[in-house]
């Protein structure tokens, strides 16, 4: 089996070479993969000039990026920014990325982040407030996400979250946005943040709970605690994330790698040479009943949801191998 930076490499073949409107995270996502892959392998084609290209128009004009319909999904399709600015030195990408993170203010009551609690907003604000907050140092960033994240009450007594309050159901990519976000913002959160503590805490309830449901084969299913659902790639992908960052940043210890193994090989066995991928599920927002996420589609082939998150999981684990 070829090696995570072999997969990492043929994934940023097939992904991160657009980012459309309406700008969004799942575009978003795979821009950072592959500055990410540089990065790591500096002696490969530098793609910064590539995404500067790219990315030119929202940089431009930052307050034309976004509609009144948009919102922190699409916001989060410039996650890019703060590595970006790193590879090339250019300023005006932290500018962007500040002015995107302001979107998610004033404050969590009056923002706007889904008070129902949609544990997409979890990854969302993770990855954009935690990355403003180490950009530019300003606590109002980091305080933000910590009391958003902390508000969230719809963890289950099983180590589960619910979609949201209206969705009470376990879906698959929805816990795997709650661990991908909870990773996100331990990763940007400094040590002596003084929720820093109560946060882990609930991060290692979450992955304690998913553990217990995850299959044989390394995936993990569309409704997490139904075994008859199929095994979703996109949830597995984030999960995998979730470990592997917390093994590389030292608040995971050594007993999950067998864990993040297991992951890792589900994973790998559903990527192709060209880049094709199995069982995605589709784009989903809050669904009524539980037979609905049950048979929610999926699509196999090419997807820039699964894709993007299955190329920062490659190279996730890339570093941790690296130790790096």
């Amino acid at each position: 089996m070829n090696s995570p930076i072999e997969y990492a490499k043929n994934l940023a073949r097939h992904y991160g070479y657009q980012l459309e409107r309406p700008v969004v995270y799942t575009q978003g996502v795979s821009l950072s993969g592959r500055l990410r892959l540089h990065e790591l392998l500096p002696e490969s084609d530098d793609p910064s000039d590539d995404i500067a290209a790219l990315v030119a128009d929202y940089t431009s004009d930052p307050s034309a990026i976004f509609t009144a319909s948009d919102g922190t999904a699409n916001y989060a399709g410039i996650c890019w920014a703060d590595e970006l600015a790193n590879a090339t030195d250019d300023d005006l990408y932290l500018d962007l990325l500040q002015t995107v993170a302001d979107l998610f203010g004033p404050s969590v009551e009056d923002g706007p982040l889904d008070p129902d609690i949609r544990v997409e907003d979890f990854f969302f604000a993770g990855t954009m407030l935690g990355r403003a907050f180490l950009s530019t140092g300003a606590s109002n960033y980091a305080d933000m996400l910590a009391e958003f994240l902390l508000s969230a009450d719809t963890l289950q007594a099983n180590g589960l979250w619910w979609h949201c309050k209206a969705s009470p159901f376990f879906w698959g990519r929805g816990n795997a946005f709650a661990a991908l976000g909870f990773a996100e913002a331990l990763t940007y959160l400094p040590e002596e943040h003084p929720f820093r503590e109560e946060l882990l805490h609930t991060h290692l309830v979450h992955l304690e709970g998913l553990v217990k449901h995850q299959d044989e084969s390394g995936m993990w299913h569309q409704v997490i605690d139904l075994p008859e659902t199929y095994l979703e790639f996109s949830a597995t992908a984030m999960i995998g994330y979730a470990l592997a960052r917390g093994l590389r940043e030292g608040w995971l210890d050594e007993e999950w790698r067998p864990i993040l193994d297991k992951t890792w090989n589900g994973i790998a066995a559903r990527i192709s040479d060209e880049g094709e991928l199995e069982h995605v599920c589709v784009g989903t927002g809050p669904l009524a009943t539980l037979d609905e996420y049950i048979v929610r589609p999926y699509t196999d082939g090419l997807d820039d949801r699964g894709g993007a998150m299955a190329l920062w999981f490659a190279v996730e684990m890339a570093r941790l191998e690296a130790g790096v």
